[in-house]
């Protein structure tokens, strides 16, 4: 292994072993709990549900050997769209893992095979130093390894079938899976974030994630009545691993959404926009965490939420502004 992807085992990705041969594996982007992706089992074939970036690569290749997986075990690889926390990692894996297949929706496949565009877009947000460090190098798929999951798609997964949905509301290119056997939807970011240090006796606290640029609440609010109709047991978040209790969440999340958008269009039009809808967004949330009585203090609060709500509010600005370019109806 190149050097570069040695990872140190006493040190491997903090894991959490769910039933249904689910494994969660932190994917240690920035701090520890913040995201992750999941390993799943069928047989002796193993899956990839969400990789990371590139530099959460050693990590999942670490907890392979330390299992005993061998890479050519790895019969699929699927991101649940491609933002670089969840897809940034593909390519490299893939070229360690010989026999996978990448299984990606069919708005986010040409950007796997040539990520030209997706490097851009992440830089302009970021800037190329913050890129590098956050994200590291995005290696292009083979196009002849990936496999386009239209809405509706079935994966024969070793005799375990996957579900794919399109889910857009966060991202055009967004796909969830239903896993039967665990009677479990893998939500990507379309069930929010939610924070295990957030825990209290209240249960988990539920963040919607409106990043730029694709925040379309609408088509969200279908994607969670997909979801519902299923009658899960379980959310996989790749911010951060499985909860239940899930129609209390659901309904938060339909309470979030309304708010955020309450919250946007009441400072459509003042100064400095963007600055007083992140600290109207970071209020917000720490007034909902309070009322929960959430085990944090405002400060550590600010520091896990901090990233979050500045993307978000970058994305309910541009929901803004496209709402504010729509032609107004004219009566008749």
């Amino acid at each position: 292994m190149a050097a570069h992807l040695l990872h140190d085992a006493a040190m491997l990705p903090a894991t959490i072993n769910y039933p249904d041969n689910i494994t969660c594996i932190d994917t240690e982007q920035q701090r520890a709990g913040l995201a992750c992706c999941y390993l799943m089992r069928s047989g002796n074939e193993y899956a990839f549900i969400e990789c990371g970036t590139s530099l959460s690569i050693p990590g999942l290749l670490a907890v392979l050997a330390k299992r005993g997986i061998g890479t050519d075990q790895i019969a699929y690889i699927m991101p649940t769209h491609v933002h670089l926390d969840h897809a940034g990692g593909a390519g490299l894996l893939m070229q360690h893992c010989p026999n996978a297949k990448l299984v990606i929706h069919p708005r986010g496949a040409r950007h796997m095979v040539d990520p030209t565009a997706l490097i851009a877009g992440a830089t302009a947000v970021y800037g190329p130093e913050a890129m590098k460090v956050m994200y590291g190098d995005i290696v292009p798929v083979e196009e002849s390894r990936v496999i386009v999951a239209e809405d509706n798609f079935r994966l024969d997964f070793n005799g375990r079938e996957l579900l794919f949905i399109d889910a857009p509301g966060h991202a055009r290119h967004h796909y969830a899976i239903w896993d039967a056997q665990s009677r479990g939807w893998f939500t990507g970011d379309t069930f929010g974030l939610s924070y295990r240090v957030f825990d209290g006796q209240n249960g988990p606290y539920l963040l919607p994630t409106t990043t730029p640029v694709q925040f379309e609440p609408d088509a969200w609010l279908k994607t969670i009545g997909r979801f519902m109709a299923t009658d899960p047991a379980y959310m996989f978040l790749t911010h951060y691993g499985r909860v239940g209790n899930v129609p209390q969440l659901a309904a938060d999340l339909r309470g979030g959404i309304a708010n955020y958008q309450s919250i946007a269009l009441h400072l459509a039009d003042a100064p400095e926009r963007h600055a007083r809808l992140s600290e109207a967004l970071m209020l917000h949330a720490l007034e909902e965490l309070a009322a929960m009585t959430a085990p944090v203090t405002d400060d550590v609060a600010r520091d896990w939420l901090e990233f979050d709500i500045e993307l978000n509010a970058q994305g309910l600005g541009v929901w803004l502004d496209k709402q504010a370019a729509k032609p107004v109806a004219k009566s008749a």
